[in-house]
């Protein structure tokens, strides 16, 4: 690989993996991260990354929706391999608002994978055996739709997307998937359960959860809070992709979990404690005298909320070699910590000033 494309590269999991694949994996050439910048896109995640690698780090603005644009990218660049996270991501907010969701996740990545297959198709003599191309789709567990009190999802588990979030990712993994199919684009897709650490925008649980008990704010926790996850700490996840394209096979999938399953409920309660040992809540007087745990307030459930997640992630382990590394005591720890000694990312993402650090910089 001389040229990755990485789309959605300023968010949560493309920044960290851009910050991965520079400072941890030895790869020597050139990444070019295309983001649109939407609410939860931030250049700032990287900004150590661009000064210290001026000539191999290329950030471009811009939605992967526009052909012009992407076809542009692809004859400037040539890049061998795309990376895609680019995708609208919160359930919430694909309940309150689906046209985006519809837009991104499936028009998006239709035209990144048309862009590909015009380009590269051009160039591959036998793509359907080339190790030189790929295109890898990152995608969730939430196509699955939910499980039971046992068993896991497995890459042969049938899709049963159950809000338009899930549904719109359910429609670009067939789509990624047909393309190999039927043109023989040389495409890998990754279903991840969920992720947790440095550099996520404050509306997931744990983010969420971190910085309003900081602030002496409630601590909204789902219905009974016993809906079940499993967590994945973002370098493992990273690390599993980097795995899947140095030695995944073209046309699979690959399911990447954490082997973490933990309700909503105990997963605040372990954040809190986590908070009275590196933050203790005696000294915060945003907290008035209460502790953390005092915080936690039960809210009325989501609409259609799956019940429980899990992920056998041994098509992954056995043939390419991964397991999760970081456990969730460890990984949570390290993410509190980040959270702590990151105030002014912080700030400027809980205030909204680093909109305005972007409208300077890039409009």
């Amino acid at each position: 690989m001389k040229t990755m494309l990485v789309t959605g590269g300023a968010g949560f999991i493309g920044s960290n993996f851009i910050r991965y694949v520079l400072e941890k994996t030895g790869f020597p050439g050139r990444v070019v991260n295309l983001d649109k910048l939407t609410y939860a896109g931030n250049p700032e995640n990287l900004e150590d990354i661009r000064r210290k690698y001026k000539s191999r780090y290329a950030f471009v603005k811009g939605d992967i929706c526009d052909f012009r644009l992407l076809n542009g990218l692809f004859k400037k660049y040539s890049p061998e391999t795309v990376v895609h996270f680019a995708a609208e991501s919160h359930v919430d907010r694909s309940i309150f608002g689906p046209k985006d969701f519809i837009e991104t996740n499936i028009h998006g990545t239709f035209a990144l994978l048309e862009t590909a297959r015009s380009f590269w198709l051009s160039r591959i003599p036998d793509p359907r055996s080339s190790i030189s191309y790929r295109f890898h789709h990152v995608s969730t567990d939430e196509v699955y739709g939910s499980l039971g009190k046992t068993g896991k999802f497995k890459e042969t588990t049938p899709y049963d997307p159950r809000s338009p979030y899930s549904a719109s990712k359910a429609s670009s993994d067939h789509i990624a998937r047909a393309y190999h199919h039927t043109y023989g684009l040389p495409v890998t897709i990754s279903n991840c359960s969920n992720n947790y650490g440095p550099y996520h925008f404050p509306e997931k649980l744990i983010p969420l959860a971190i910085l309003n008990a900081l602030e002496g704010k409630p601590l909204p926790v789902y219905g009974d809070g016993l809906q079940v996850r499993d967590w994945l700490y973002v370098g493992d996840h990273c690390a599993a992709i980097w795995r899947i394209l140095r030695k995944g096979r073209a046309g699979e999938t690959y399911n990447v979990g954490g082997n973490c399953e933990k309700t909503n409920i105990s997963v605040v309660k372990e954040i809190c404690r986590a908070l009275e040992r590196l933050a203790p809540s005696a000294a915060n007087p945003a907290l008035k005298g209460r502790s953390y745990e005092d915080l936690i307030t039960f809210v009325k459930d989501r609409a259609g909320h799956d019940r429980r997640y899990a992920i056998d992630f041994g098509k992954i382990k056995r043939g390419l070699g991964w397991s999760p590394s970081v456990t969730f005591a460890r990984g949570l720890a390290e993410t509190v910590r980040w959270y702590l000694g990151n105030a002014a990312w912080v700030g400027n993402v809980k205030t909204g000033a680093y909109r305005s650090w972007l409208k300077k910089n890039y409009d």
